[in-house]
């Protein structure tokens, strides 16, 4: 008899390859706002604005600031940081970045084919920490979104990951039980300690092969190695 009958997957970092799409996207603004006048290269550029964006990231997940500090502020340090001061530009910059972004459309090696093997042997929902406007744009731009029952957003709920606040509402919404019950994510404090704390199953995605010590459920490096699990 099957153990999962319920499998909760991130979206950003674990499908959607947001690294490679954020720079997409990032390049677009770069080039629109000539901003080649001002920084020695778009490397320099991504580097700063990097750096800021996990740190706002952190602050958000903490609620510390609101999305709308974050989507600017995250442009208005990284300019900074090149003499520009404009919070007028910041805030365009913020609007492109959420605009373009889910416009992308690189996923990581497998998603579809993984998704499509996991389709009819279990329910599939998405736990996403993004915005809802973003996040749903990028599901269906993907043809990502029907593969899924049910996507929850961190935004409509009022918890992120890896609060257990947003495992339970999802849980309770689908009529899951903790045992029967799996979550696939890239982030191993967000994802799989979040998952692992509310006390489900968890798979740690973990292309880059990144060391650390925790016990977790099952770890892979690619989204084919699900087909060894489920």
């Amino acid at each position: 008899m099957q153990k999962y009958l319920h499998i909760f997957f991130d979206l950003d970092k674990t499908l959607w390859d947001f690294k490679a799409n954020s720079i997409e996207t990032l390049k677009d603004i770069y080039e629109k706002y000539n901003l080649g006048d001002y920084t020695s290269n778009f490397e320099n550029f991504y580097d700063s604005y990097f750096v800021h964006n996990e740190n706002l990231w952190n602050e958000y997940r903490e609620g510390k600031i609101t999305k709308q500090i974050l989507r600017y502020k995250r442009f208005s340090l990284t300019l900074s940081d090149f003499g520009i001061n404009s919070y007028k530009l910041a805030n365009q910059m913020g609007d492109d970045y959420v605009l373009i972004s889910p416009q992308k459309k690189l996923l990581f090696p497998y998603s579809i084919e993984i998704l499509n093997y996991l389709k009819d042997k279990y329910a599939l929902y998405i736990i996403t920490n993004g915005f809802k406007e973003v996040q749903i744009t990028k599901l269906k731009n993907c043809n990502l979104y029907d593969f899924f029952d049910k996507i929850f957003i961190s935004e409509e709920i009022g918890a992120q990951k890896p609060n257990p606040k947003i495992f339970k509402h999802a849980i309770n919404t689908v009529n899951a039980k903790k045992d029967e019950s799996i979550m696939i994510g890239d982030d191993l404090i967000v994802d799989i300690l979040g998952a692992k704390n509310f006390g489900i199953d968890q798979v740690f995605f973990n292309p880059s092969k990144q060391t650390h010590n925790e016990s977790i459920t099952f770890e892979i490096n690619s989204l084919i190695e699900l087909k060894d699990i489920l």
